[in-house]
């Protein structure tokens, strides 16, 4: 029965695809003597240390220096409002599930651990069978290894094969970017949900960001194209026990079809592209697709109802 929800979804779907970054005033030059006099005026003093970043305050996070070669990112991600829009508490336990190469854990994990919380990483198990992703694992360990900056980060495992590995009702709020087809594609995507429901603490909320595919179109159980219909998502969290608390167009790109020939993946930042000498490769214009920019994305805040509910 678990599935007849979104089995009637594909269904439904499928009829529809067949119907249808000031410069101050110039200093004027000062006379030897009065030079002299200055300096004596003024050898006691003690120059002021610019302050760092308040890592309390989420906007100066975003704008830390060691974000600078991801910030030109930010206009197509939107991490001050999508984690705005999140209402995420950093003085809780907030975990990222499949945290990548640390796009958002350079800003979550500073701002969480200045606000007193703690962030956890799942990730990889650093003893799988595949090479890519214990190397993917080790990068990201020696990435957030800066306990000055990132503070005391948790890394635990979540993988097919592997549930999530945290005590039931810890957690406050589970954040996910990007990742839901991953798990379609290697049918575990409703395992997944039931894990992060589990993790939570009542009350508790889940963060989805991920390419959307439009409701027009058919859903590929395996997520194929790397994009997934809005309703399917929801209908997967519903169905783990979450209720939807709100939607949001911040990640929106209209300009984004998600009819492209090699998914998600053809657009920016992966920018995948047909083989040279292969017969999709007469027809690829590049900059169309760069012209689109990243992908269109739903952006979902979910919450696991109080145990008075």
């Amino acid at each position: 029965m678990r599935h007849l929800s979104l089995l009637a979804l594909l269904a439904s779907t499928a009829v529809l695809a067949a119907c249808s970054g000031e410069t101050g005033d110039p200093v004027e030059p000062v006379a030897p003597d009065t030079a002299v006099e200055a300096a004596d005026e003024t050898t006691t003093d003690v120059a002021e240390v610019p302050a760092g970043p308040d890592l309390t305050v989420l906007a100066e996070v975003i704008n830390a220096d060691w974000r600078a070669s991801s910030q030109d990112r930010d206009s197509s991600r939107h991490p001050q409002e999508t984690l705005e829009f999140f209402e995420i508490d950093p003085s809780g336990t907030i975990v990222e599930i499949w945290p990548g190469g640390g796009w958002y854990a350079d800003i979550l994990a500073p701002w969480i651990h200045a606000n007193g919380g703690q962030y956890v990483a799942a990730h990889f198990d650093a003893e799988s069978g595949s090479e890519n992703r214990r190397r993917s694992r080790a990068a990201f360990e020696a990435h957030v290894a800066n306990a000055e900056i990132y503070g005391d980060v948790q890394i635990v495992d979540f993988n097919s094969d592997t549930a999530l590995a945290l005590e039931a009702g810890s957690v406050d709020t589970i954040l996910t970017f990007r990742n839901i087809h991953n798990w379609m594609s290697r049918g575990y995507a409703e395992r997944a949900f039931a894990d992060f429901h589990t993790a939570l603490a009542p009350g508790g909320t889940l963060g989805v960001v991920e390419h959307r595919l439009p409701s027009t179109r058919e859903q590929d159980p395996g997520a194929s194209s790397g994009y997934v219909q809005q309703a399917y998502v929801i209908a997967l969290a519903e169905e783990a026990g979450f209720e939807l608390v709100g939607a949001s167009e911040i990640n929106a790109n209209p300009a984004d079809t998600a009819d492209h020939p090699m998914g998600v993946w053809t657009l920016p930042p992966v920018r995948r592209s047909p083989a040279a000498d292969s017969e999709q490769a007469a027809d690829f214009d590049r900059a169309a697709y760069d012209a689109i920019g990243e992908s269109d994305r739903m952006t979902l805040l979910f919450r696991k109802p109080a145990a008075s509910e």
